[in-house]
């Protein structure tokens, strides 16, 4: 379908195709050089309809990819970057780079940073460098997660919370960075905190299994026994390909989604070819849940 955002100067035609079964769609016409206010207000709409956004050969600077994080809301900064990259001018913009020495470490379903009180609600991510083949990433629509259980277990879901805490895919992270003095700082900063495990999204309404896997400890008032088959029945259960969408990139893409009704994850099928992606999110709310 085709959908008209209008500003002051000028009419852009913006074209919009739906690419995943529920959700996910690829977005054509968007000038990131001259973003306005109206057009920004049109693609954070179009993110609450499809959850996830793709603009084929945006080729966004960083100075581009930051005024388009600010229309969005604050940008955040990743809470232990300060500690493990104090150089960075821009704190909120990072840089994924994938070589021999540093692999892919994303390859698993997650939502960034759910191990803080007030996870992001937006991730912007921009592809730089691409390798001749691999490297695709993978969104899961958690909607439809929550929408495809029966009602006795969105009934049962919804009564839970679980702990999540900073991984150790994380932590291990700081280490090769050289920084081993770091990792006790950082656990003693960044305890465990309680999301809901049904979430409430705070525009839509629209109810989402709220999963983020290896952020994911323990489920509250379960043993371990049955909080561990529930977390990995979770993680299970997020494979199904009904689903997901997968994005093959192309040097100059971009990709915008919504934190809060999605899952993601970085192939790490590449290995050991070079990729480079540069990233920001957005801060976000407490998690909440209504019924």
């Amino acid at each position: 379908m085709a959908v008209i955002a209008e500003s002051n100067t000028r009419t852009e035609q913006t074209t919009v195709k739906q690419i995943g079964v529920t959700f996910a769609a690829e977005v054509d016409g968007v000038d990131f050089a001259n973003l306005t206010d109206e057009v920004t207000d049109h693609i954070y709409d179009l993110l609450l309809e499809y959850g996830v956004l793709f603009f084929r050969g945006a080729n966004i600077t960083a100075e581009q990819q930051e005024i388009l994080a600010r229309s969005f809301g604050e940008p955040a900064v990743f809470p232990i970057s300060r500690i493990t990259h104090p150089e960075r001018e821009v704190p909120f913009l990072s840089e994924i780079t994938d070589t021999p020495d540093s692999p892919p470490d994303a390859d698993g379903w997650h939502t960034d940073i759910t191990w803080i009180p007030n996870p992001p609600k937006i991730g912007i991510l921009a592809a730089l460098d691409i390798p001749e083949s691999g490297g695709d990433t993978l969104w899961a629509d958690l909607y439809a997660a929550y929408d495809n259980l029966s009602p006795v277990m969105q009934e049962f879901f919804e009564k839970l919370t679980l702990k999540h805490v900073i991984s150790d895919v994380i932590l291990n992270a700081v280490v090769r960075l050289g920084k081993p003095e770091a990792v006790s700082y950082i656990k003693e900063k960044f305890p465990p905190v309680s999301h809901p495990l049904i979430r409430t999204h705070p525009d839509t309404g629209r109810k989402a299994l709220f999963v983020a896997g290896h952020f994911m400890q323990s489920v509250e008032g379960m043993n371990d026994k049955e909080s561990e088959m529930l977390i990995n029945w979770l993680s299970e259960y997020i494979n199904n390909p009904n689903f997901h969408v997968r994005w093959r990139w192309q040097e100059g893409d971009l990709a915008i989604w919504d934190e809060r009704c999605t899952n993601h994850r970085a192939l790490s099928n590449h290995y050991p070819q070079y990729r480079r992606m540069r990233r920001c999110t957005i801060e976000g709310d407490v998690p909440f849940f209504s019924a």
